[in-house]
């Protein structure tokens, strides 16, 4: 079955699971959270060899006959990624690549992988990539991965990585995922599908639809290494100043900027062009009310998703909140004034593509 059929509006992100964005992640967290979100039919995660211990953890809670006596392995989409191992250490070569699919593989304890992802593609030379996505492609073949993408941030170089793999393989890459690009803070992925499209790519990922974190209330979220968060302080305070008007119109920002970013992703889908939204996800509390919230936007349609069925909204529901959500968006928009649109620094100044390590500091 092709890609846009099986892959849902709405995906649990593993990052949630990881040391990145969660203090002292653990088994007992990811049981819980996976238990109730298979509960309430979502049915479709990913994650990351970098967003460790996330493999591990979801691997160990897939496994628990409290999920096996209810679940097989059919009834949900997993995906995970390859070539980011450290925050300052990648490695893209085929025999790692290879390793790290088989890994993944034992981590998860699974016998294939729906989706495997190069990671960030931006911080490695684009041939590296090129190599490894036709590792991927081989092994796809040899039935270990039933589809192949790249993620990353810079939508230039995810445009362009996509139109060489259709010329350099003769077969175009499954998907693509791209963060914090399908947001109220930036919404410039849009304006980028159709060059996708022409690639050949049929499925889009939008991963943090909250910019991170920084969209909500309490500010960037920090984890056991501390704050990674990209955003400059300029931002951060245009943020907090957008939270204080949302919250004093009686919303949310996260709420408002989650709303947003699902409703973008399905108006820009079509039957044989998928966008979905990837969901960070660390808590029952924090699921249930990010479910909550998709059911204020998603169609009744999504007839395999039966939450949504069960308690989608009428249409004059779904009308009145797309125009108090449109009135409280272009006010947060005029907050963050030209902090809107910003594109974070990927891979930065202080990257190095070609040795795929930090700049050497002059000091």
């Amino acid at each position: 079955m092709s890609l846009p059929l099986i892959l849902p509006p709405i995906i649990l992100g593993g990052a949630g699971f990881s040391h990145q964005v969660y203090r002292n992640p653990n088994a007992a967290q990811a049981l819980q959270v996976l238990k109730r979100a298979l509960e309430l039919g979502l049915r479709a995660i990913d994650t990351s060899a970098y967003y460790h211990p996330s493999e591990i953890l979801l691997g160990e809670a897939l496994s628990h006959p409290d999920i096996t006596n209810l679940y097989t392995r059919d009834q949900y989409v997993l995906m995970t990624k390859v070539g980011r191992i450290a925050a300052d250490k990648f490695d893209y070569s085929p025999t790692w690549v290879r390793s790290s699919v088989f890994r993944s593989l034992q981590r998860l304890r699974t016998d294939y992988l729906d989706v495997v992802f190069c990671h960030d593609v931006e911080f490695v030379p684009e041939d590296e990539v090129i190599e490894a996505v036709g590792v991927l492609f081989q092994m796809a073949g040899e039935g270990h991965i039933r589809h192949v993408g790249i993620s990353g941030y810079r939508t230039d170089i995810l445009m362009r990585l996509a139109h060489r793999v259709r010329e350099e393989f003769s077969r175009p890459l499954d998907i693509a995922q791209n963060w914090a690009q399908l947001t109220l803070q930036n919404d410039g992925l849009a304006e980028d599908l159709d060059e996708f499209k022409k690639a050949g790519v049929s499925c889009i990922c939008s991963s943090s639809p909250l910019a991170i974190g920084l969209l909500r209330t309490n500010g960037v979220p920090v984890g056991d290494l501390g704050d990674f968060h990209p955003a400059p302080q300029g931002l951060r305070i245009a943020s907090k100043l957008a939270a204080d008007y949302v919250a004093a119109k009686g919303d949310d920002l996260a709420a408002l900027a989650l709303r947003y970013s699902i409703r973008r992703a399905q108006s820009l889908s079509s039957p044989d062009f998928r966008v979905t939204t990837i969901m960070g996800i660390t808590t029952i509390a924090e699921l249930e009310d990010n479910l909550a919230t998709a059911r204020q936007v998603l169609p009744v349609t999504e007839s395999q998703w039966r939450w949504v069925a069960e308690a989608g909204p009428s249409t004059d529901a779904v009308s009145s909140q797309v125009k108090k959500d449109e009135e409280l968006s272009a006010g947060v928009k005029d907050i963050l004034g030209p902090w809107y649109g910003y594109c974070f620094p990927s891979p930065g100044d202080g990257w190095d593509v070609a040795t795929k390590m930090p700049v050497p500091s002059r000091i």
